[in-house]
């Protein structure tokens, strides 16, 4: 397999199994239909989604307590409830000290002058 083909396989991997953080997140700035999570998806990272995966991923959510859809004319739009926000503080606090890990081991690592 060639690099960039292991990289697009990587990255394609990395955006679904983080699909529920990337949605709640932009959620967090705005309400969003199935369609515009798709868009989103899409703009961002360059990976087009089914529909089928994306309304899946917001029943889910939806199920969890985490985001509220709502009829709008003929649309379903979806918004974050307050334990969606909880939750988006949680992972921001274990992004912080999943980097701060990293950057002490990258600094353990570095080379030592003499």
């Amino acid at each position: 397999m060639k690099p960039s083909e292991l990289t697009e396989r990587l990255h394609k991997r990395t955006i679904q199994n983080f699909m529920d953080i990337l949605v709640l997140t932009e959620m967090k700035n705005a309400s969003l239909s199935g369609y515009d999570v798709i868009a989103i998806l899409h703009r961002k990272f360059g990976l087009l989604l089914s529909s089928g995966t994306v309304y899946s991923l917001l029943y889910s959510l939806e199920r969890e307590g985490l985001i509220k859809g709502i009829w709008h004319q003929r649309k379903r739009i979806y918004k974050l409830t307050a334990e969606g926000e909880e939750n988006i503080k949680i992972i921001k606090k274990a992004n912080d000290e999943i980097q701060d890990f990293l950057n002490h081991i990258t600094l353990l690592n570095a080379p030592h002058d003499s």
